[in-house]
Parts: structure tokens; C-alpha cells; sequence
């Protein structure tokens, strides 16, 4: 029985269902379960800008770019959202 739950766990987080389902944005939480990971654990790589996928910050909530999931989804290379680390001098 458990594994079945998975089987349809899985099949709600394909890139396939996903397009159809989800709009321009998604929540953190389901981008984690997703990519496979706890909720919590999404949110700390938000916090430290590790996130594998791009992140909006839209006051104090983040949501997760849907076009960026079905990528690194797809891809399996993480497409980190955080801005760059270090000094952006310009010349």
C-alpha cells in the first residue's frame, strides 16, 4: 500500500503534472517535495540562497519559479537563485 502512495505521490510532482497544474509560481513547499526534499529543508537552502531552483522574494514570502523547477527537474543540474556572492565592482 505504501508504495503505491508514492507511485501517485510521485506522479503529482512530474514535470508533466506540474505544467498542467501549476501556474507562474509555486510554493516552496511543494518545490521541495518536488525536488525530493522536506519542507524544511527547502526553506533553509531559500535562507542561505542554495535553493536549486529560482526564487522570487516577495516581501517576507518566497515562491519558486515554475519554468526554473520543470528545468532542474528535467535537467537534474540545480539552477541556484541566489545572486552572486562577492563584490560585483564594475569596471
Amino acid at each position: 500500500m505504501r508504495k503505491q502512495a508514492n507511485e501517485v505521490q510521485g506522479a503529482r510532482y512530474s514535470p508533466t503534472s506540474i505544467r498542467a497544474t501549476w501556474e507562474g509560481t509555486g510554493s516552496v513547499a511543494e518545490a521541495s517535495r518536488a525536488l525530493g526534499f522536506s519542507r524544511a529543508k527547502g526553506y533553509d537552502l531559500v535562507r542561505r540562497g542554495e535553493f536549486p531552483c529560482r526564487v522570487l522574494r516577495i516581501g517576507r514570502s518566497a515562491r519558486v519559479v515554475t519554468a526554473s523547477l520543470l528545468r532542474v527537474l528535467e535537467s537534474g543540474e540545480p539552477e541556484y537563485s541566489g545572486a552572486l556572492t562577492g563584490n560585483c565592482a564594475s569596471s
